[in-house]
């Protein structure tokens, strides 16, 4: 094995935790730095999940902050392209699919250096999803692909993409498995909200199609106020939309907006809540892994697995729809091991150590 030069490129929050377990074994073989984009910008964004999970702070925080996927993704290429110049590294990772997956994708294939693609071969097929985009053009520039489950290789082999793809698993899986117990020990996210375990339902909503659209927000928060204590860690534009749109000030008490919370305090409130409902890709799986039955505000999901059994439904926009499942899902006892064994960090790094570049 020779010791390489390695630079990860993230900026959102599923990203932080994706890079927790990998970061461990690159830097115990190679040097391995990181550029955050700062595509999220908020504290409980991302400082708190680097502090929670251990991650060494970045080397390169680009701050570019939201604005048009234009305007964002431009402003990453320029300042990612300038950085590996400098740098010169001999592996680039890149993880998911935001803006800032796509940025790196473009900056590091220009500059004809090996590239990695951590969760590779997803497919939702909606390509009015800024994130399908991502992961597509992605894909299909990286160099290695690692892939969390069969469906990924098969979407990718449909796409005639077959050399350097390996299946090693998922990655949140490690995460997971690392942390929930002692998520449970130190988290007092339940006490100081004040809730009882399973007497509760879970919220997230952060899609561009949901957020920016008024009459599927509104619909989605008609949805909630239906429940009976729904606890929704609102994100920055999320409330931003709620605000301008005028329904902010409506809620009623059947939700709980609470700030964007940590991960260890992310992963109690899921484990212990009634119901998870989520725009969430990343939560869809979280929910599946931790056994919580779990609909989800879109009309498809990449995560397609989740669905097997019962254990996620996909309901979209619509308000009766998202209180019927919500009321009446009640999946199958047995859940497939489908994400892997807790290892999908060791067989990445074992397939980059061996890498020939």
């Amino acid at each position: 094995m020779i010791k390489i030069k390695i630079i990860s490129i993230l900026g959102a929050r599923p990203q932080f935790i994706k890079l927790a377990p990998i970061a461990k074994y690159l830097e115990k073989n190679h040097s391995h730095k990181i550029i955050h984009t700062g595509q999220h910008y908020d504290h409980n964004m991302n400082d708190v999940f680097f502090q929670n999970l251990h991650i060494m702070k970045p080397d390169y925080n680009l701050n570019i902050g939201s604005g048009t996927h234009g305007y964002q993704t431009s402003k990453m290429i320029e300042h990612i392209e300038r950085i590996l110049i400098s740098e010169k590294p001999d592996m680039v990772l890149i993880y998911g699919d935001t803006n800032s997956t796509l940025a790196g994708a473009i900056a590091t294939t220009k500059l004809e250096i090996t590239m990695a693609h951590i969760e590779a071969g997803l497919r939702s097929f909606d390509k009015s999803m800024p994130e399908e985009i991502n992961r597509v053009l992605s894909d299909h520039v990286s160099d290695i692909l690692f892939c969390p489950t069969n469906t990924a290789i098969s979407n990718l082999n449909n796409e005639n993409i077959k050399d350097g793809v390996y299946l090693v698993g998922d990655v949140m899986v490690d995460v997971l498995k690392q942390n929930i117990d002692i998520s449970i020990k130190i988290s007092n996210i339940l006490r100081d909200l004040d809730l009882v375990n399973t007497d509760y339902f879970l919220a997230t909503i952060h899609r561009q199609s949901n957020t920016d659209n008024y009459e599927n927000l509104s619909n989605i928060v008609k949805a909630l106020e239906k429940l009976e204590n729904v606890v929704l860690p609102c994100h920055p534009r999320t409330k931003k939309m709620l605000i301008n749109y005028g329904l902010f000030e409506k809620l009623n008490d059947n939700i709980k907006i609470i700030d964007p919370v940590g991960y260890f305090d992310m992963l109690v409130l899921q484990k212990n809540s009634k119901k998870i409902l989520t725009d969430s890709g990343g939560i869809q799986k979280e929910a599946f892994i931790l056994g919580v039955p779990c609909v989800t505000l879109r009309e498809n999901t990449e995560w397609v697995e989740t669905l097997h059994g019962g254990w996620n439904i996909l309901v979209g926009p619509n308000k009766q729809k998202i209180i019927d499942a919500t009321m009446n899902l009640y999946p199958e006892d047995h859940r497939e091991n489908i994400f892997g064994n807790g290892d999908a960090s060791k067989k990445i790094s074992a397939i980059i150590d061996d890498f020939q570049l």
